[in-house]
């Protein structure tokens, strides 16, 4: 056999071992990579302990954003919100019905997914939402800044 295979094989062994390594730490540490999304009880889920999450209802003062008000009827503020998010980089909304939008937002380098969820309730003209990371702690803000940027943009377009 020669080195090169045998340094080939020795190198698909290493590549496999990682990849087996990695999969089980995340499946013993319970990663779960979508839980706790959409509406239960007229409220979106409360943000993790880390700060890569941003929500407009229950929420503690390190994930507090106010909801995006709004002035016209529901329906025009939730097609408005949905042309909104096909300008919004690397976001694709991935459910949608009359009083919820879920969508996706990937980062630009590694491809991270965040969950970005607006919830129309009908009994106050505002859309409550969350955006939070799927994985890691910090976000440096980027939810935050991508939530403001949605509310600038509803701003106006005068909803």
């Amino acid at each position: 056999m020669s080195r090169l295979t045998a340094f080939s094989q020795r190198l698909q062994r290493i590549s496999l071992a990682i990849f087996l390594t990695l999969s089980i730490s995340l499946i013993l540490t319970g990663v779960t990579w979508a839980s706790g999304l959409g509406v239960e009880s007229g409220h979106l889920a409360t943000c993790p302990a880390s700060p890569n999450c941003v929500v407009s209802q229950n929420a503690d003062a390190k994930h507090a954003i106010e909801p995006i008000p709004y002035h016209v009827d529901r329906d025009t503020a939730r097609e408005t919100l949905l042309k909104v998010l096909t300008v919004v980089p690397r976001t694709e909304v991935i459910e949608q019905t009359d009083n919820y939008i879920h969508a996706l937002s990937k980062s630009r380098i590694f491809k991270f997914i965040d969950d970005v969820e607006f919830y129309f309730p009908s009994d106050e003209p505002v859309i409550h939402l969350r955006s939070a990371s799927r994985v890691g702690d910090s976000d440096l803000g980027v939810n935050r800044r991508r939530v403001e940027q949605i509310r600038l943009a509803l701003r106006d377009l005068n909803i």
